[in-house]
């Protein structure tokens, strides 16, 4: 397939948009903090006795984001609501003692309001991340954090998920009351702005004509994995999946030959050994091995911000991500802002 002439890629929605997440950060930190103070102090003192998050698309990426960041951070059980258990099957549940998370760039899916409506009424507290606060799922909820991502055009989602991630980060460094926490999302900003002028144009030649693809993360790496398995598909035309360095291994790897692609996302953290395993099996296996967070024999390493902190690496993964998919996209013959057969925002019942 060959590039789209009509469309330069830095000129589209998506390559705009995705540019615009530093000051989205920024923006979203600053007019949060006093939110975010009380919501902490509220969350220490109930004790809950779980978490639970509801999203779809990219928003349910942000919320595997938060199951490890809430589960490494502050010790607490996280699960992830099936939407349909109340839109469709109007099945009761049993929430009292729990925080229920709502991400929503929309705030208007009726599952999902709807399965927040059913959490509240059960006793949960009502935490919304949302971009849209003149939205259904805003006004039921308890406590609403905006994102401030401001307006998003292109179908494809990329401020809106970044901004997702540094509220997740931004609300457990409150909730734990963690002086080292807090400082590091200070960083986000200025690093957000590194990871942009990252070249990942390595990866191009790689993926330009690919069909089958696999991307690698683990632990809060996992959730930006799912994310860039997503854009792939929806802004290349290009069937990718995304997987645990823990559950590649199990099944998957039989179809990993000579030449086969694969991108994995590794933050410097205790997972790390683990992905160093799995790249040495895949680059033993003749695969296109692509790096990102750390280098590898056997590999293309492509650059990422030096000296971050690993909670906020995923972060900064997806956004150097996000230029690179957008080139793939006009590459590819495609727009990016305008993905056959989808729209912005998905009302699922």
């Amino acid at each position: 397939m060959n590039a789209n002439p009509s469309i330069k890629p830095d000129a589209t929605l998506m390559y705009r948009e995705a540019q615009e997440a530093s000051h989205v950060v920024a923006r979203q930190l600053a007019e949060n903090e006093a939110t975010m103070v009380a919501l902490g102090e509220k969350l220490r003192a109930m004790k809950p006795r779980a978490v639970v998050t509801c999203a779809r698309g990219s928003s349910d990426h942000a919320a595997m984001f938060a199951k490890y960041v809430i589960e490494t951070q502050l010790g607490l059980l996280v699960s992830s609501a099936a939407p349909s258990v109340s839109s469709v099957y109007a099945a009761k549940q049993m929430l009292g003692g729990a925080v229920f998370i709502a991400i929503s760039q929309s705030g208007k899916s009726p599952d999902l309001v709807r399965t927040a409506e059913a959490a509240k009424a059960s006793g949960a507290y009502v935490v919304a991340l949302v971009n849209v606060t003149a939205s259904p799922l805003a006004e039921l909820a308890d406590t609403v954090i905006p994102l401030y991502a401001g307006p998003e055009k292109s179908v494809a989602a990329t401020k809106s998920y970044i901004a997702s991630l540094s509220a997740v980060l931004q609300l457990v460094a409150h909730w734990a009351d963690d002086a080292h926490l807090k400082a590091t999302i200070t960083t986000l900003p200025a690093k957000l702005k590194q990871a942009w002028d990252k070249d990942w144009s390595a990866a191009l030649d790689t993926l330009h004509d690919a069909r089958n693809f696999f991307v690698v993360g683990r632990g809060a790496g996992f959730g930006v994995a799912l994310e860039a398995a997503l854009k792939f598909k929806e802004t290349c035309g290009l069937h990718a999946e995304a997987y645990s360095a823990a559950e590649v291994k199990h099944g998957p790897m039989a179809i990993v030959n000579a030449g086969f692609p694969v991108l994995v996302f590794s933050q410097n953290d205790e997972t790390r050994k683990g992905v160093e395993d799995i790249v040495a099996d895949f680059a033993a296996r003749g695969a296109k091995v692509m790096t990102a967070g750390f280098s590898a024999d056997g590999t293309t390493t492509l650059p990422t911000v030096e000296d971050a902190d690993a909670v906020i690496e995923p972060v900064l993964f997806i956004q150097s991500f996000y230029k690179m998919a957008n080139a793939l996209s006009v590459a590819r013959g495609y727009n990016p802002d305008e993905p056959p057969h989808l729209n912005k925002v998905t009302e699922t019942v």
